[in-house]
């Protein structure tokens, strides 16, 4: 892979097509950074400084001095900067359609040799939907660290910020709903769960084991607040019986909403598989619901994504748990 970077050079430096069985390997002082060379990537993608230092996490002035000391090591311009902007040279365009096919193989090497020789965990960043609750990922942390030698990091967002995180590198994966037919560019989707909607209502009397919506829009309602996506989400369920609930509370996670209908004479929509999370059963204040309804639930990733090794990986074991639970 090594070889790969110097002939890659010398072919930049040169400005031709590289004969790959005359040339010698074109020796130099210092290779650029994989930093340096991501961050590159990310600039030719967006080709503006601003916004490319914004997704690189850094500020622009440690971003632009990357690319000058870039430029410094090939010996030639890659980006042309002027008062209205700035974009790739012809050498610029050339380095990174070579260096987008190489770098990702080389990073993703790298990962795995570290994994294997348990020289340094992989981290994955992983997004999860503020409503779907981050608890679920507890597991999955204590797993992956114990066998797999990948150190999970968790973040709670909100769906679009999820989408957003994803799309400038700093996630990995995404777990949330999404709505019929979204568009996705250029994510790959994954459906890991059908998630149950239940109703939690510990406070309010329900004979039998469901509650029928006419029966839910009798009592108040806790939710999500308006422009939440999960409230757009269970909208749709009342929308049926061209009816809306009295709410009680509009509360910005599911752990809030819990706590307001324990205290309080309430109901709410919430995921099975959170409530049963925090250790309520069937009967202890959930009901089934009538009619029922489910939300499907995906993994969104990147397959381009150098740690595309152990997000497969991750993947693979999401998909066989949820599987033995059901």
């Amino acid at each position: 892979m090594q070889e790969k970077i110097y002939w890659l050079i010398n072919d930049i430096k040169n400005r031709k097509e590289i004969n790959y069985e005359r040339q010698e390997v074109f020796q130099i002082k210092e290779l650029p950074s994989i930093q340096e060379l991501e961050n590159f990537m990310i600039y030719g993608k967006i080709q503006n400084f601003t916004l490319a230092a914004n997704q690189a996490n850094i500020t622009q002035s440690a971003f632009s001095f990357q690319m000058k000391k870039l430029e410094e090591i090939l010996g030639v311009s890659l980006i042309l900067r002027s008062n209205r902007g700035s974009q790739l040279t012809h050498e610029g365009e050339l380095f990174y359609k070579r260096i987008s096919e190489i770098l990702p193989q080389l990073v993703e090497t790298i990962y795995e040799f570290q994994q294997k020789n348990g020289e340094k965990s992989v981290e994955l960043k992983i997004g999860v939907l503020t409503s779907l609750g981050d608890i679920l990922m507890n597991r999955h942390v204590t797993y992956f660290q114990k066998n797999e030698n990948i150190l999970i990091t968790v973040y709670s967002m909100e769906k679009d910020e999820l989408i957003r995180s994803l799309n400038n590198g700093k996630i990995d994966i995404a777990s949330t709903f999404l709505s019929d037919g979204e568009v996705l560019g250029n994510l790959e989707k994954l459906l890991f769960s059908m998630d149950k909607i239940v109703y939690y209502a510990p406070n309010i009397k329900v004979t039998g084991k469901k509650v029928t919506l006419n029966t839910m829009l009798k009592f108040p309602l806790a939710k999500y607040p308006p422009d939440n996506f999960m409230n757009k989400m269970l909208d749709k369920y009342f929308d049926a019986a061209g009816k809306k609930p009295v709410v009680a509370a509009q509360l910005p996670s599911p752990y809030a909403i819990f706590n307001y209908c324990k205290e309080n004479v309430a109901g709410a929509l919430i995921t099975e598989r959170f409530i049963n999370k925090l250790g309520v059963s069937m009967g202890e204040g959930y009901f089934d619901i009538d009619p029922s309804y489910y939300m499907e639930a995906f993994l969104l990733y990147k397959k381009e994504n150098p740690k595309y090794g152990a997000i497969k990986l991750f993947n693979n074991y999401l998909i066989k748990l949820n599987q033995n639970d059901d």
